[in-house]
């Protein structure tokens, strides 16, 4: 047996906390090597990590093993973990600061466990959500400047978010039990911000709000908070993010056709809606309809006919209203997606929508999330930024039941297009590279790989020459566009 297993004998947990009771085995142990000192009353059988690491790990054992019957609550009980410094919140019969290795515990005097409580870890209580948020409206700072309490915005967007995930029934529910605490926890004062937040967000009443997101919902413009946050962290990538100039050689005549037809077929093809390259050039320039596959076919001219417009891709967002670009979504949405009226062609979804495990975002919160992130496009100094923020913003919101995709990218190239710059085009072989960067980005706010990839398939866009429809089709079969994902990879003509 080693040094190292015999310091750590297995029937002594990895914390304990010393009392009257066991003092003398617990000095036996820690003479005998089995047990050392972390913190005050703090022992651990571990002796290779460092105690914060070791406290971390047992948070909430340690805390309920050193303040048995406290109740975890304030702004602790909201976010559900210690603040970025390390510090929780705990109810408890007297107020103290205790300071333990990479973590502070401040008991603050107050009612201990009350009806709707849970018991936590055996030892400790959670406080309950309307009693958090009650606790949450009593503002307190200490003598660091730390704030114990979200306050009153912070309560806003707690009940907004509730509000928007679980529903009316919900809030009102956890109004009615806050008012069932306001006697217990002596928080006459908070109940009544709280009946009035609930009123307000419910439109029942009118009360003075303060945080965004309250307010947005009180207008009657929701939007989905998350998201914004994400296309904050992209804006804020995108705005340091040095493009490289890539003037358009196709915007105007077969050139333009013949770009407009490889856009549309890929766009399309990413989408499911696979043709043969033969059987789409006679779909799209002879109009040449398979009878078994007319909405398909439709699918793919409606694309090409908008992505050949030089009018319509040429229509710039910047300076105008959103509702100018509210309408050009959905025009463009009723063009490519005209003959399947069960997708309601041009019309905002009125049912949720996901993509495996993304859930996109919910039909009332469209309108109001689309408008946000506008705003946000709208910052952006160069034309691929607002082109790649753009793509992402209508592919991350999800506004129509089917043809998101697609109409992202239109958005996407309208806009490289009315800067005379090269559009961006996403081969077969290229789709798994496109849908990886997007998931980085909307499951784990990456956005440099999403940017990197709308790059590099600019890039590629502005190698081949698409002047002739034979020529360019042998490059792309070259240049492996055609290859199913995973089959290769793209290869960039020289």
């Amino acid at each position: 047996m080693t040094d190292k297993d015999q310091k750590m004998p297995v029937n002594l947990p990895e914390v304990l906390v010393t009392s009257t009771a066991i003092s003398d085995k617990v000095a036996g142990a820690v003479k005998r090597g089995n047990l050392r000192k972390i913190a005050p009353r703090l022992y651990s059988s571990n002796f290779i990590d460092s105690p914060e690491t070791i406290i971390d790990r047992n948070l909430w054992i340690v805390v309920g093993q050193l303040f048995p019957g406290s109740v975890i609550g304030y702004r602790t009980a909201l976010e559900g973990r210690p603040t970025s410094d390390g510090t929780v919140f705990l109810s408890a019969q007297n107020s103290r600061v205790v300071e333990l290795p990479g973590l502070t515990v401040r008991l603050i005097k107050g009612s201990g466990p009350v009806k709707g409580d849970t018991e936590f870890m055996g030892s400790l209580w959670f406080a309950s959500k309307a009693r958090a948020l009650l606790e949450n409206l009593r503002p307190f700072r200490t003598g660091k400047g730390l704030v114990r309490s979200l306050g009153r915005q912070g309560v806003e967007r707690e009940m907004e978010k509730i509000l928007r995930v679980q529903g009316e029934n919900v809030l009102k529910s956890l109004r009615d039990q806050a008012r069932g605490l306001e006697n217990a926890l002596s928080a006459k004062k908070e109940f009544e911000q709280l009946d009035g937040i609930a009123g307000t967000l419910l439109g029942t009443r009118k009360t003075r709000l303060r945080s965004v997101e309250a307010l947005a919902r009180a207008s009657g413009r929701p939007y989905d908070p998350d998201r914004i946050e994400r296309m904050q962290i992209l804006h804020a990538e995108l705005h340091t993010w040095h493009s490289v100039p890539r003037p358009d050689r196709c915007a105007s005549g077969n050139c333009l056709l013949n770009v407009a037809f490889w856009d549309a077929y890929f766009s399309n093809f990413i989408e499911g809606t696979e043709f043969e390259i033969e059987e789409a050039r006679e779909v799209i320039f002879e109009n040449k309809v398979p009878a078994s596959r007319p909405a398909d076919a439709h699918d793919i001219v409606g694309t090409f006919r908008l992505l050949s417009n030089s009018q319509e891709m040429s229509e710039t967002f910047v300076g105008g209203p959103v509702e100018n670009f509210l309408d050009a979504i959905k025009r463009r949405h009723s063009v490519i997606m005209y003959a399947r009226d069960n997708v309601a062609p041009g019309q905002f979804k009125t049912t949720g929508n996901r993509a495996g495990d993304t859930i996109f975002v919910a039909p009332e919160l469209v309108r109001g999330t689309l408008e946000r992130g506008f705003e946000i496009y709208r910052s952006l100094n160069s034309a691929f930024a607002r082109a790649a923020f753009v793509m992402f913003l209508v592919a991350e919101v999800h506004p129509f039941v089917d043809g998101n995709g697609r109409v992202a990218r239109l958005m996407m190239n309208g806009e490289l297009f009315a800067a005379e710059e090269t559009r961006i085009i996403i081969p077969t072989v290229y789709r798994e590279d496109y849908l990886g960067a997007l998931r980085a980005l909307t499951r784990q706010n990456r956005p440099s790989p999403f940017i990197t990839m709308l790059d590099a398939a600019q890039r590629f866009t502005a190698a081949v020459d698409f002047d002739d429809l034979d020529a360019s089709t042998v490059v792309l079969q070259t240049a492996k566009a055609f290859s199913e994902p995973y089959s290769g990879s793209l290869i960039i003509p020289d």
